[in-house]
């Protein structure tokens, strides 16, 4: 795999095609452009054999060009890197930004080739792409690009299982920029295969991990959590974040919404796992007494006139009207 950066700051791991596969594709181009070379060399041979020599080494020029340099480089144009061979082996060719190339790009490409791949039968192109840790020819470094594999076999493709839902969102606030790609490859890959581990050895790789990504994000492992689910849960993590950016925000929400657990059961990472529970009503609150002015009935309610005793004749208690009866 191969890290690519965008011009977004977004990550495309991507998987640059090596050696075997370009070789292909290449002799394939070369085939389908030969075949058309001679075809077209035949033809314009009976139309201009009343030329003299001059007009006749102008137009096997004309063609040459046309034929092996012009052509591959329109193809490469309106298919955005696709060329027939590459299109047979599964192949493309993109900017170094993962982004489709345009006519320069092919130009360049095309150009180049013209020296490193006709005029040398390959060997330039082939000491490139072994010497380059991508596989890169000298047109592809001049052009700025890059071929990568469009097509990748489904038995070698491992999806990361998720972690427990008690840890989505969990460590939302961890340091993640100075983990190292090597020790992301790392943590994947024992998360895809930690299924066919043997759980001691399993667990012994899953605790040296959990410990290099502790010294790296600055934060130790929680002792209530497996080193394995630990993994998965800061690996979550980084892919939620990476969805966030290249997508926005409405992206990652879905996969950080936790559910409610009521307790916790040995699991797949060798810890715990989710055990559904009803999730306990709210408590009931009395509303609040209604704000009015004072002295209002909202603020201060008073008896109702059939709940008020009747005053007695004589008596100092009476009904609250200012009034004082005279002795």
């Amino acid at each position: 795999m191969s890290e690519l950066v965008t011009g977004e700051a977004v990550a495309l791991e991507l998987r640059p095609a090596k050696l075997p596969s370009r070789a292909l594709a290449v002799l394939i181009d070369l085939a389908v452009a030969f075949a058309v070379y001679i075809a077209v060399t035949m033809a314009f041979a009976a139309a201009t054999a009343s030329l003299d020599d001059a007009a006749v080494a102008a137009v096997a020029v004309a063609t040459f060009l046309l034929v092996l340099v012009g052509i591959p480089i329109a193809v490469e144009t309106l298919s955005h890197g696709r060329s027939l061979g590459k299109l047979a082996c599964g192949l493309r060719v993109v900017r170094d930004d993962g982004g489709p190339i345009r006519f320069r790009h092919a130009l360049v490409r095309g150009a180049v080739g013209v020296v490193e791949i006709l005029m040398t039968f390959g060997v330039v192109a082939c000491i490139a792409s072994l010497v380059s840790a991508r596989g890169r020819r000298v047109g592809d470094v001049f052009a700025g690009t890059l071929v990568v594999r469009e097509r990748v076999p489904t038995g070698q493709l491992a999806v990361v299982p998720p972690p427990p839902p008690w840890l989505v969102g969990r460590f939302a606030e961890l340091d993640l920029s100075a983990v190292p790609e090597g020790l992301w490859l790392a943590v994947r890959q024992y998360l895809t295969r930690m299924g066919q581990l043997d759980p001691q050895v399993g667990w012994g790789i899953a605790e040296r991990l959990a410990g290099e990504l502790a010294a790296h994000t600055g934060a130790p492992v929680p002792s209530d959590v497996p080193p394995a689910a630990f993994l998965a849960a800061v690996m979550h993590e980084r892919q939620s974040r990476e969805a966030q950016r290249a997508f926005g925000a409405s992206a990652a929400a879905g996969g950080q919404a936790a559910s409610g657990v009521a307790g916790a059961a040995p699991g797949p990472y060798g810890g715990y796992a989710e055990v559904a529970g009803p999730v306990p009503p709210a408590p009931a609150v009395p509303p609040a007494p209604a704000s009015g002015p004072a002295g209002s009935p909202a603020q201060r309610p008073g008896p109702t006139p059939a709940d008020t005793p009747p005053a007695v004749p004589g008596s100092s208690d009476g009904p609250a009207t200012g009034f004082v009866p005279p002795a």
